[in-house]
């Protein structure tokens, strides 16, 4: 049975399964930005969902919420060579230079930020369930719109570096007077 007035825990739950089904997020966590654990005991790279605001339309709701997609950075002293694969010296000359993988940190979480905002635009994970599997031509979930991915680093007890970006996402609400409990 859908469920058609999605609530923040139906959109949480959506939203952390995108994370978990993702092979580039190991960790998935969602509170207050100050509740990311920055030490090393966390398995990166991570994904924070960060609610921002609650926007109303006539019968509609809007979750705002600011995702963070980080990595940890690694120096130079840290590498370690990977003899499976072939040497390509045009590739060692153009990082030689650097000190840290942040390159190719903001790459892959840069990535992995677009691949969750097309998710939610053109995919069954948004999708409701019509009897033949989920049916991307009827959505239960909505986000449109341009985005802005937002690049980041801190220095803490490491060095994260990744992307925040906010989503919208809008549901369906029909603002049911009949089973508030009262």
């Amino acid at each position: 049975m859908a469920v058609y007035n999605k609530t923040y825990l139906n959109l949480i739950d959506q939203i952390r399964g995108l994370g978990r089904q993702h092979k580039f997020i190991h960790t998935t966590t969602v509170g207050d930005i100050f509740d990311i654990d920055l030490s090393k005991e966390t398995i990166f790279p991570l994904m924070h969902i960060n609610p921002v605001n609650v926007q109303t339309g006539y019968s509609q709701l809007t979750y705002s919420f600011q995702i963070f997609v980080c990595d940890l950075v690694s120096e130079k002293k840290e590498w370690k060579k990977d003899s499976s694969i072939p040497y390509n010296e045009d590739v060692e000359n153009v990082f030689s230079d650097n000190l840290t993988n942040e390159i190719d940190v903001f790459n892959d979480t840069l990535q992995t930020c677009v691949d969750l905002v097309s998710i939610f635009r053109n995919s069954k994970w948004q999708s409701v369930n019509s009897g033949y599997g989920l049916d991307i031509n009827n959505p239960e979930y909505f986000t449109e719109g341009e985005y802005t991915f937002d690049p980041f680093t801190e220095k803490f007890d490491n060095l994260l570096t990744g992307w925040v970006f906010t989503l919208n996402v809008t549901v369906n609400n029909e603002f049911q007077t009949c089973n508030i409990p009262m």
